[in-house]
């Protein structure tokens, strides 16, 4: 499914149909370019998963976790190479009875849980974002 988006507002309304389909355990891997609204998407699904408060990039953080009517977190492995096994070890509890959403998976290579959706963003021209996602 390709759409394309012309604002934030529109990205993040793209994301609430896709958190529609979301259920605690699942994984959304969210890739694309620096500044192709990555965090925007996260945010979007969010506010749809119930999440109330500040959703921001935990690329200086890793991860957060968020409380809303299910729990959800982000992670962002903008940071990494690769993920090591002892690596592996602290980023898992994310995992656990929430929904996930991972920024740069390509990091993740074969360690990463499968995917529910895997959404791809792109720069479209000016304040334009293209947005592709892929069910699994």
């Amino acid at each position: 499914m390709e759409h394309v988006s012309s604002s934030p507002e529109e990205t993040e309304r793209i994301a609430s149909g896709v958190a529609a389909e979301l259920r605690p355990g699942d994984v959304v891997t969210v890739s694309g370019e620096l500044g192709s609204g990555k965090t925007t998407f996260v945010r979007g699904a969010c506010r749809a998963l119930g999440v109330e408060g500040p959703v921001t990039s935990p690329t200086f953080t890793v991860g957060h976790r968020y409380r809303g009517h299910v729990d959800v977190s982000h992670l962002d492995l903008y940071r990494f190479e690769a993920v090591s096994p002892a690596e592996w070890g602290d980023l898992e509890p994310y995992f656990d009875g929430a929904v996930c959403f991972v920024e740069w998976p390509e990091a993740a290579g074969a360690g990463l849980p499968d995917p529910r959706f895997r959404v791809h963003m792109g720069h479209a021209g000016k304040d334009r974002r293209t947005i592709s996602l892929e069910p699994c």
